[in-house]
């Protein structure tokens, strides 16, 4: 099953593309892992999970005690010594919510470190990330931000495809291209541009126009059903079926299915 990363800029709608590409391979029949690894998460609510899984659904960095059983350390105790290759292989069933095929999991921002830091609550997450891509079966969808802090090397070489999201824009086509040169230093194989928020020909060409030779796989257009979802806490998947055809269009030409 195929392993997936999206990333791209704060607000280009990245959490978007990944709720619906995460809809179309379910409908496929396959089992998906939806990871949020955002620092601002909201793929539950782009799923339209209902709130009550939502509230059971705990960032795993905020889970101090298992953290501590795993590495030997607590969270925030400065200069401990932790283990470094903590057990994650029952996390997932332990503490993914699911609906509809999808089974989401929570990661959390450490609150106060720099990216990448070494400490218990960033090793229990790589950790998690890598036995996700390496070990499990089921299709996994990484929802990043631009940083690369949850993948090492071992591990991004795993990943099937990226997918950079961005808009009709110079900074988020800035970003994109940072986060490609980031993504092939770690030996990531695939990565795709998809252009998003697309409302004339004229933005469609200025995105290609800047994409200093990174494939574009598909666009989707500037829709306001991604807003109504939001509002009527329902699935973009469900609001926009027609975005949904774009994903899947997007999903084949790049391999996934």
């Amino acid at each position: 099953m195929p392993k997936i990363a999206v990333a791209g800029k704060g607000g280009v709608g990245k959490t978007t593309f990944s709720g619906l590409l995460a809809y179309v391979l379910a409908a496929m029949g396959q089992t998906v892992y939806a990871i949020d690894a955002d620092p601002n998460p909201t793929l539950g609510q782009v799923l339209g999970f209902p709130e009550d899984l939502l509230a059971q659904l705990v960032p795993i960095v905020d889970m101090k005690d298992l953290i501590e059983e795993r590495t030997g350390a607590r969270p925030g105790e400065s200069g401990a010594y932790f283990r470094l290759n903590p057990r994650v292989d029952d996390i997932p069933g332990r503490f993914a919510v699911a609906h509809r095929g999808i089974r989401l999991l929570k990661m959390g921002t450490v609150r106060g470190a720099g990216a990448g830091c070494v400490c218990p609550e960033n090793t229990v997450v790589r950790a998690l990330v890598a036995h996700l891509l390496l070990r499990e079966r089921e299709t996994v969808i990484l929802d990043m931000v631009a940083g690369m802090e949850h993948l090492g090397r071992g591990t991004a070489a795993s990943v099937d495809a990226m997918y950079v999201v961005v808009e009709p824009g110079q900074r988020s086509l800035t970003v994109a291209g940072d986060i490609a040169r980031l993504a092939k230093d770690l030996g990531i194989p695939a990565i795709w541009v998809v252009a998003n928020k697309v409302r004339t020909e004229e933005d469609l060409a200025f995105i290609q126009a800047h994409l200093n030779g990174l494939p574009l796989a598909g666009w989707l257009p500037r829709d306001d059903r991604v807003v109504e979802a939001d509002k009527e806490g329902a699935a973009v998947y469900d609001l926009a079926p027609d975005l949904a055809d774009r994903v899947e269009s997007i999903a084949r030409e790049t391999g996934l299915v």
